[in-house]
């Protein structure tokens, strides 16, 4: 039985990734491009009067952020996209009658989630070291805070696919939550320039704390408590994980 399922999510897992590389034009080279401009325009032309920023180039400082930024939108654009697509044709009909578990679709889609943000966030560093050379302070909290934000990230994707009716609705949410959250992240500025409130009311945005945790493994430098990092990560990821998978074990938005 275990090679059974082993197969099952092997399949699904190649059926993901080969799908954003069949179309790798579309999905791997535009947030390069993107993050290139964001290198060029704020890293070169605005970073030069910046100066430093926390013992660093302003430039060396919102490299990380950058990276993370693309992690979480292609995670959560390539679940979202694809699970809602096998949606529309119906052909998630075929893994929800077939004897194959839950737990194996959702990691299925999630390995595909996880494996185009780490292509991506791999793009983006290498692009980021024509602009500027760091040392890497710690790989183990890298790998950890690239993993979890991207499998989170992917979860968050494939619950919006759950209950996307159309299209236009798998764009709602990156376009008025995760853009809007992600800019206000720390992407771009450390929390000690803000006023204390401002400062508070940061705080309470989820991905500060991904920010800065991976900020923390390239720089050794964070506005936040690292053990309030993983904690928050750890906890979305169950959370979103059990919920994605009542829906899904339940068939809500799916067998309509």
């Amino acid at each position: 039985m275990f090679n059974l399922y082993w197969i099952a999510l092997k399949s699904i897992w190649r059926k993901e990734i080969t799908r954003f590389l069949r179309i790798w034009v579309q999905t791997l080279i535009p947030p390069v491009v993107t993050m290139s401009l964001y290198f060029i325009i704020f890293g070169n032309l605005i970073g030069s009067r910046v100066g430093q920023m926390g013992g660093f180039s302003y430039m060396q400082f919102i490299v990380p952020g950058l990276i993370m930024m693309s992690v979480i939108t292609n995670s959560y654009t390539n679940v979202c996209s694809s699970f809602f697509s096998a949606k529309f044709q119906h052909n998630i009909e075929e893994l929800l009658v077939a004897p194959v578990p839950t737990h194996i679709i959702i990691w299925g889609y999630v390995g595909g989630g996880v494996a185009r943000g780490i292509c991506t966030g791999a793009l983006v560093t290498l692009i980021s070291m024509l602009f500027v050379r760091f040392d890497v302070h710690s790989w183990l909290f890298v790998i950890l805070t690239l993993l979890l934000t991207s499998i989170l990230f992917s979860l968050a994707g494939l619950l919006n696919a759950v209950f996307a009716k159309s299209f236009d609705d798998i764009s709602i949410i990156p376009t008025f939550v995760l853009t809007p959250l992600t800019y206000l992240g720390g992407v771009f500025y450390s929390l000690t320039l803000l006023p204390e409130f401002w400062q508070w009311v940061s705080k309470l945005n989820p991905i500060v704390y991904m920010i800065n945790g991976f900020r923390y493994g390239f720089l050794g430098i964070s506005d936040v408590s690292l053990t309030v990092t993983f904690s928050m990560l750890l906890l979305f990821v169950i959370v979103l994980y059990v919920f994605t998978w009542k829906i899904i074990e339940s068939g809500r938005g799916l067998r309509n």
